[in-house]
């Protein structure tokens, strides 16, 4: 029986809405969706077919495979699908190129809407040098004039952000759709946890349907992640393994870089220092480009620079998915454990890091649900755009939350606020703390700039009657996902 579809429904409202726009206008639709390994676009996109109850071919591309077989593969899941309304029309010899190809598929494209899915396509793209152009001749040409809705999958997001570039073959032709991870609203629904164990389920999982379908229902996060040690193939380690080989399959400068980022090194230096060989440090020229080509190709590190209203510096970095983040922290070490047949062990080398841990890597999270609550206008500073941190070059003091009209430099500072996301409430010697960091960031007024306060286990009283403008705890958290 396959797994339960869970979320997704603004996801599916978008798609079914193009099919909508397909069925009226009469003429064909194209949309590029990209997401990172595991995120379910596949899932996503199966689901959408099946509600959707018009003719359909799902083909997925095979990595490595030669452009003869991955045409061959094509005509084949055409001929086995529910597209052509007679499959002799499909012919039994597959052509020898994609445009050939194309031309087989408009041949057998029924009058009513219908649905042409290739999945992965960037491997399509690397088997054949002319595929770009023949997919976009054959949509000028062939398919666009159809009612014919047109989904192209990659989850090379650098390689499918080029494929509709400007000085591409398929610019201007297809919608870019982005499916990110389930949010911490649709984790905790799907496994019936409370709002503290759905973001720890969220932080543990990175919100991928690929290591969800294996969790219990009502599962707190570190009773799965000790059932899951006894395991040495369950997705909790296979999931991040499995992405971390498919980017990085050499143990290359790159790979060495991330690697050092997930151990904890978030500076420049550190960065440099972990990651480079008994002959001394990466030098800065090695390490810029490649800190880049992870950020702005890669998507694997996010970079984050101090947020107040004059420029800050160092930026620092973190791994952006929390999955593959605590995977490189802690389960990869466990994931060795349990292998040698030491689930317990396993499972203490987590627990034991993973205090630590959560309370780092809940600060984006936090940061991106104030940036949610704040857009829907109830909240203290409804003119807040952005919410980040800010520190000094010597972090003393490092404060959690700074939210502000715009970034990187700001033009009005909203408020500062420090997350604590520990057994222990918030009190007063962590407000006296936050309000003596606070008052050196550049555009903070004692005053008049507001404090936020979110906090795992509450605030004391003293807190709540000071003057902080917002006190949040997990449930406040996961609401900002539910509008």
């Amino acid at each position: 029986m396959p797994a339960p579809f869970v979320g997704r429904q603004a996801e599916l409202a978008l798609l079914h809405k193009r099919l909508d726009r397909v069925a009226a206008d009469g003429a064909g639709v194209a949309v590029a969706m990209r997401g990172r390994r595991q995120v379910g676009k596949s899932r996503l996109v199966q689901e959408f077919c099946d509600r959707a109850g018009r003719p359909y071919v799902f083909f997925t591309a095979t990595k490595g495979a030669s452009p003869v077989e991955g045409i061959a593969d094509f005509i084949a899941e055409l001929r086995e699908s529910s597209l052509p309304a007679d499959p002799e029309l499909v012919p039994d010899i597959a052509p020898t190129s994609w445009p050939d190809a194309f031309r087989t598929l408009a041949a057998v494209l029924p009058a009513s809407p219908s649905i042409v899915v290739i999945d992965e396509l960037p491997w399509l793209s690397e088997q054949d040098t002319v595929f770009d152009g023949a997919l976009q001749t054959a949509w000028d040409r062939l398919l666009s004039g159809r009612p014919v809705l047109l989904l192209l999958l990659g989850s090379d997001l650098h390689m499918m952000e080029r494929f509709t570039a400007y000085d591409r073959p398929f610019y201007g032709r297809a919608d870019s759709f982005v499916l990110g991870p389930l949010n911490p609203a649709e984790v905790g629904s799907a496994l019936g946890l409370d709002a503290a164990d759905a973001v720890d389920a969220h932080l543990v999982s990175g919100g991928l349907p690929g290591i969800l379908r294996a969790w219990p229902h009502g599962t707190p996060a570190l009773d799965f992640v000790r059932t899951e040690c006894a395991d040495p193939a369950s997705p909790l380690f296979g999931v991040p393994e499995a992405a971390l080989m498919a980017e990085f399959p050499a143990p290359d400068q790159a790979r060495r870089v991330l690697e050092a980022v997930g151990s904890g090194d978030r500076t420049h230096a550190n960065i440099a220092a972990t990651a480079g060989s008994q002959s001394g440090a990466l030098p800065s020229g090695v390490l810029s480009p490649l800190l880049r080509r992870l950020t702005d190709e890669k998507r694997a590190l996010a970079s984050d620079a101090p947020l107040s209203t004059q420029p800050g510096k160092p930026a620092l970095y973190r791994v952006a998915d929390s999955n593959l983040a605590l995977y490189l922290a802690a389960t990869r070490s466990a994931h060795e454990l349990s292998r040698r047949g030491r689930p317990e062990i396993a499972y203490r080398v987590v627990e034991r890091r993973w205090a630590a841990w959560r309370g780092r890597a809940v600060e984006p999270l936090v940061r991106q649900a104030l940036e949610l609550a704040a857009a829907t206008g109830d909240f203290p500073w409804p003119d807040t755009e952005v919410v980040g941190g800010w520190w000094n070059r010597q972090f003393s003091p490092e404060i959690d939350l700074i939210g502000a009209d715009r970034s990187p430099v700001a033009g009005t500072v909203f408020f500062a606020g420090s997350v604590k996301w520990l057994a222990s409430p918030f009190d007063q010697h962590d407000l006296t703390a936050l309000m003596q960091g606070a008052a050196q960031v550049p555009g903070f007024t004692p005053g008049t700039t507001g404090l936020a306060v979110v906090s795992l286990s509450g605030a004391t009283g003293a807190v709540t009657e000071d003057a902080v403008g917002l006190v949040w705890g997990a449930g406040d958290v996961v609401s900002a996902w539910r509008g």
